[in-house]
C-alpha cells in the first residue's frame, strides 16, 4: 500500500490534478472498490493463456497485471475479451486495463496507451510439408496462397497490405491464424517473433518461413482509458519504477521473451 501511496502522491503532484480528477478516475474507482479489472484474451502465448480446465489464466502479461494489481494493494479481476473488441471494453468501462497490445493508430483513436515496456517485429510462419514453396515476403504475395489471421488483431491489416495477391483468411476468435494453417486450411500465417518462438516450439510442425528481415517493428503496450489522464499516468510511474527494480527484465527474462 506504501508504494502505491507514494505513486500516487508523484502523479497528483508532478502534474497538478486535484482531488476531483482522482474521484473521476479509473484508479479511485479501484481503490474504492479494491479490485482492478484487468482484459485479457487469453490465446497470445506466452503472454495470456487460459487453461481450459481451470478456466485461468498464465503468462507475461498475468503476471505484470497481478503485480500491478499487488502493488495497488487490490485483488485481480481478469476479464474475457478478444481482440476485435478489446479496445471496445477500454472505451465501455468492462475493464480497468489491458495486457500487452500493438500501439496502432486505430486503437489510439479511441484509446489510451502506457508506455511501451517492450517491441516486436513480424514474420511468416507455415508447416513443414510448404516450408520450401516459400523464399522471402513475396513468395507469399501470389495467387493461389492463402494467408489466415484473426479478426481485430495487429496482423490482419498488415497481411492484407503485404499480400493483395494472395487470399487473405480471417477467422473470427477464438480461433487462430496458426490454427487454420496447421489444419491446412490456409498455407501462411504471420505472427510475432516472440509468439513464433512459443509456436514453434509447442507445434513441431510450425516452420518459420526465411525472409530477408522481419517487418512492421512495433511497440507493445497496456490499453488504458483515453482520457483518464490520472490513471495513465500512475501506470506509467507503475512502469518506470518496476522497470528500474529490474521486474520487466526478470518477467521477460521467465517467460522467454
Amino acid at each position: 500500500m506504501k508504494f502505491m501511496k507514494i505513486i500516487l502522491l508523484s502523479v497528483l503532484t508532478i502534474f497538478g490534478f486535484n482531488g476531483n480528477a482522482l474521484a473521476q478516475s479509473a484508479l479511485n474507482e479501484i481503490l474504492s472498490s479494491g479490485t482492478l479489472k484487468a482484459g485479457t484474451t487469453g490465446d497470445f502465448n506466452p503472454f495470456s493463456v487460459r487453461d481450459t480446465a481451470t478456466n485461468k489464466y498464465k503468462g507475461y502479461d498475468i503476471d505484470l497485471m497481478t503485480e500491478l494489481a499487488n502493488d495497488m494493494g487490490v485483488e485481480i479481476e481478469f476479464v474475457p475479451t478478444d481482440w476485435k473488441t478489446i479496445v471496445n471494453g477500454v472505451v465501455a468501462g468492462k475493464y480497468h486495463i489491458t495486457g500487452s497490445a500493438s500501439i496502432k493508430a486505430s486503437r489510439m483513436k479511441a484509446a489510451g496507451f502506457s508506455e511501451s515496456y517492450l517491441a516486436v517485429v513480424f514474420k511468416p510462419f507455415t508447416t513443414s510439408d510448404k516450408v520450401d514453396n516459400f523464399d522471402g515476403w513475396e513468395s507469399i504475395n501470389k495467387t493461389g496462397v492463402t494467408v489466415a489471421t484473426t479478426l481485430g488483431t495487429a496482423m490482419e491489416p498488415m497481411v492484407k497490405n503485404w499480400f493483395p495477391k494472395a487470399t487473405i483468411k480471417s477467422v473470427e476468435a477464438p480461433a487462430r491464424g496458426y490454427q487454420e494453417v496447421l489444419a491446412g486450411r490456409a498455407d501462411i500465417f504471420v505472427t510475432s517473433n516472440l509468439e513464433g518462438s512459443t509456436l514453434k516450439a509447442k507445434y513441431p510442425d510450425i516452420k518459420e518461413v526465411k525472409v530477408d528481415a522481419p517487418r512492421s517493428p512495433t511497440p507493445l503496450a497496456m490499453l488504458l482509458p483515453q482520457a483518464d489522464q490520472v490513471w495513465i499516468n500512475y501506470v506509467n510511474h507503475w512502469i518506470k519504477i518496476k522497470t528500474a527494480k529490474g521486474f520487466f527484465r526478470a518477467t521477460a527474462d521467465k517467460w522467454g521473451l
